[in-house]
């Protein structure tokens, strides 16, 4: 099953889940209840921690739920916030995910210390329902921006065209796997 974000992420060939980490988790898990799938793909935009270019396709099968706080050490979690479905022995983009868009390009640098190199909001609960109800998954991201103070307007000028790049790359691997 591909899924999606919702609200202005949407896609002809995925289903939306909700935005942000608790919209997804609950969506998300309501329907393993109910209709179990066999695979998640999630399908989304992300954020550039610096390594990544505009328009970058991203796959990656690892997600954090890491806070800004976390790197200045003004915050800790006694939880487990480093969830990966990657069975393979090749290194993974590891996305972090948080209810907020990071706009600190300073602060922000300091996530790829950790391996972390992209963000997107739903990802991290995509990963956990996927782990509690043993479904494999993944997910494919395009970058709309760089984490930054232009963050907002260069997602805005960039999300319809980044929307149609992972519709057109998704679609592609769809054929290439089908066939």
């Amino acid at each position: 099953m591909i899924i999606c974000a919702g609200n202005n992420e949407t896609f002809d060939f995925a289903t939306p889940m909700g935005v942000g980490l608790v919209e997804t988790a609950m969506n998300l898990t309501r329907l393993c209840l109910f209709d179990k799938p066999e695979f998640l793909l999630f399908v989304g935009s992300a954020g550039s921690y610096g390594n990544h270019k505009i328009f970058d396709i991203i796959e990656s099968k690892t997600a954090s739920n890491i806070e800004l706080a976390f790197l200045s050490a003004d915050a800790y979690t006694p939880l487990d916030n480093v969830v990966s479905t990657n069975i393979e022995e090749k290194k993974d983009v590891i996305v972090n995910s948080s209810n907020y868009i990071s706009t600190n390009k300073e602060l922000t640098k300091k996530f790829l210390n950790f391996g972390i190199e992209i963000e997107n909001m739903e990802f991290f609960s995509v990963l956990k329902v996927a782990e509690e109800f043993d479904i494999p998954a993944g997910g494919v991201f395009c970058i709309t921006n760089n984490t930054d103070e232009n963050a907002h307007k260069d997602f805005l000028e960039n999300h319809e065209n980044a929307k149609e790049l992972l519709s057109t790359h998704v679609k592609k691997r769809i054929k290439e796997l089908t066939s």
